[in-house]
């Protein structure tokens, strides 16, 4: 079983204390047995948060080499005569009313 990481510890923990501490004064309870189950809802709940953070993806090993895409590569030619023609502001644009 992998070791948990730093996020998935502070995440648990912060769970489990602000849902504690926000199911006991939302609920007022006083009794002894609704703190247990508050408290044992709380450190469930922490521990779901805590397993359901994304695990960092382990590096690629030795045996599995990686497998590039091959994408074809395109050359464009330059020509001499390049005219190029700099404009400060756009041409507005004329668009036909609508029905």
């Amino acid at each position: 079983m992998p070791r948990p990481t730093a996020a998935q510890l502070a995440y648990g923990s912060c769970t489990v204390i602000f849902s504690t501490l926000a199911m006991l004064l939302l609920s007022q309870t006083s009794s002894s047995l609704g703190i247990v189950l508050i408290t044992l809802s709380a450190l469930a709940l922490g521990l779901l948060v805590a397993m359901t953070v994304p695990l960092p993806k382990p590096a690629p090993s030795a045996a599995a080499p990686l497998v590039r895409e091959r994408v074809p590569v395109q050359f464009e030619t330059a020509s001499a005569s390049v005219s190029v023609s700099v404009s400060s502001a756009p041409e507005p644009v004329r668009e036909p009313a609508g029905p």
